[in-house]
């Protein structure tokens, strides 16, 4: 038996180490190839007669590579797509200016983005057309409600002639694992300030809050009214018309519908389409069009820059010290890299000004004060300080953000939800009555056993964590009343962790402008009396491409494994160990996925 052990352990040694062998092997042919591909800026010539692709078929993620290939990825099979939305928004800025792009191609194929990044994209297509150039887009077998969100600002809308136009309205779906907890034994002790601070109600409750329900009602519904006015406008359709089309179950429809409605102008397959194109472009019908891609045009981003009059433009992406996977990679924010960085801006002569870019639901309070402590002092250091405002600046996010000169957001922004809460795990009804585990302490004090996960909470500990946690509210409500120059209790009536859309959070003061990255930026410059004379550095620094292939490769082993064995279970057992990873005291909103 022993012998059969040592046989399979050997074995399986063998095998991984063969497997990473052939994946550092590949890697570095692969990153050779990159090197050699493209000018030293990593900017792709353009030859004549070129068209901007922007290929909606995968992922819009906040910032951008070097490149925008997914090694990984490619090893695994998987065809997904990203692109960074600084990427894509650069690439249509400088088609516009570029003589020998002639327009710009939408392919339209399922684009996976929320309606805030899908704004900033939008805005950069409608500045395009003042260029006089044409913006054509297709769908081969429909547009889904992202996808045409952006193509109906194209001159020209084409369709396969069995394609459909799916436009719904929005959804946001929240799941109450509170009965499967209970079922398991598993109690969540919750301390919480805010009677809108929802991201605990799903362990508290069976089911949704009025108060949650109300929140989710107006900022959806003002979300989805922006949406629709670009849309209808752009396909001079009024939103009346446009709402009742998109009540009416429209994937339905077949494909002259869309056209007689004027949702689309023309049905026609792809070949006749490229046909069309080749024509506009002026290329003879045998040869191919050419085609260039955002990451080609826009080249590499994080390029240093040298020289005085700059803006550094800091990204503060994900959870805040969240979102740590079983292999030990984060994907969130990490509060001290952040902070360090800042820090390091304050004493760079060369920065004048800085744009913290953030796109995050919240996360740790302690993390979060560690933030806003670095950005205060930047602030202080008389340096401008600007925020801008991506999907989401809620809780945590909206922390980071309150002190800064300037607020800019996206009308569908996702902001607000000042608020704090605790969340300790209980599992002595799992360990002693489902499992038959006992526990038994020994301690030197009353309160030594506080964190026993195996033991319930008694009142003097949870009045304690309550108490802690008010003091963290008002903390909070503090430092957003100094930043924004009004009372704590003003702000206390628009916080109680209620998440509002970025139009409304506008009008209560919590934002100052509705723009983007672009106009934050153009501020920062204007208030550090840079004119047009200043260039902009984006941080953190971009992590080494081949440590982070290596660690994204081990991790994606890990989770296929985990996934294949645990099917559909295996997103539930990503939630409790999110639960479990985090740290007790949170400025987090509830987990949203709006559709």
């Amino acid at each position: 038996m022993m012998k059969k052990f040592l046989l399979v352990v050997c074995g399986s040694f063998v095998g991984v180490t063969l497997a990473l062998t052939v994946f550092v092997f590949s890697a570095i042919i692969f990153s050779v190839v990159l090197v050699s591909m493209g000018d030293k800026s990593g900017t792709t010539v353009v030859s004549d007669h070129s068209i901007l692709h922007l290929d909606l078929n995968g992922v819009i993620e906040e910032r951008g590579g070097k490149n925008n290939l997914d090694f990984v990825a490619m090893l695994q099979g998987d065809d997904t797509k990203k692109v960074g939305l600084n990427t894509m928004v650069e690439a249509i800025k400088k088609a516009k200016d570029d003589e020998k792009i002639d327009g710009i191609y939408i392919e339209c194929g399922g684009v996976a983005a929320e309606p805030a990044t899908l704004m900033a994209v939008r805005r950069a297509l409608v500045d395009f057309k003042k260029s006089g150039k044409f913006i054509y887009s297709y769908a081969h077998e429909g547009y889904a409600q992202g996808d045409y969100y952006l193509a109906s600002v194209a001159d020209s809308m084409f369709l396969n002639p069995v394609g459909a136009v799916d436009v719904h309205g929005l959804v946001s779906a929240n799941t109450y694992p509170k009965p499967l907890l209970d079922k398991l034994g598993v109690e969540m002790q919750v301390v919480r300030v805010g009677t809108f601070k929802s991201a605990v109600e799903p362990y508290m409750v069976n089911e949704m809050s009025d108060a949650n329900r109300l929140q989710k009602e107006v900022y959806l519904g003002s979300i989805w009214n922006s949406m629709v006015e670009g849309m209808a406008a752009s396909r001079k359709i009024s939103t009346e018309k446009f709402n009742q089309m998109a009540d009416s179950v429209m994937v339905t429809w077949p494909a002259d519908s869309f056209v007689k409605n004027k949702l689309v102008d023309k049905l026609c397959y792809r070949n006749e389409f490229e046909d069309r194109l080749k024509k506009l472009t002026n290329v003879d019908a045998d040869k191919d069009l050419n085609l260039v891609t955002p990451s080609q045009l826009a080249g590499d981003l994080d390029a240093e820059q040298s020289g005085s009059g700059k803006i550094a433009v800091l990204y503060a992406v994900g959870e805040i010290d969240g979102q740590v996977s079983p292999m030990g990679s984060n994907d969130g924010i990490n509060s001290e890299v952040i902070a360090e960085t800042v820090r390091e801006l304050i004493d760079d002569e060369d920065v004048a000004a800085l744009v913290l870019r953030v796109n995050s639901p919240g996360g740790s309070a302690f993390g979060s004060e560690q933030m806003w402590k670095a950005l205060d002092d930047f602030k202080k250091s008389g340096k401008p300080f600007v925020v801008s405002m991506g999907d989401y600046a809620a809780s945590g996010g909206y922390y980071i953000s309150c002190g800064a000169d300037r607020i800019f957001a996206e009308p569908t922004t996702i902001t607000g939800s000042i608020g704090i809460f605790g969340m300790i795990p209980c599992t002595q009804e799992l360990m002693e009555n489902k499992l038959g585990i006992n526990t038994y302490v020994v301690k030197t004090n009353e309160n030594a056993d506080m964190g026993l996960t195996s033991k319930r909470l008694t009142p003097v500990q949870y009045n304690a964590m309550q108490n802690m946690v008010n003091l963290g509210y008002e903390q909070f409500t503090k430092h957003c009343a100094d930043g924004r120059h009004v009372t704590q209790d003003s702000i206390k009536v628009i916080a109680e962790g209620r998440v509002w859309d970025g139009a409304t959070a506008q009008k209560i003061g919590l934002v100052d402008e509705l723009g983007g990255l672009e106009a934050a930026i153009k501020w920062a410059a204007k208030k550090a009396n840079l004119g047009d004379d200043y260039v902009t550095q984006n941080y953190p620094a971009p992590v080494n491409e081949f440590e982070n292939m290596m660690e994204q490769y081990m991790v994606s082993k890990y989770e296929s494994r985990m996934q294949g064995e645990m099917g559909f279970l295996y997103e539930y057992h990503k939630m409790i160990q999110r639960i479990l990873g985090r740290q007790h005291v949170l400025c987090l909103m509830e987990e949203t996925v709006i559709k």
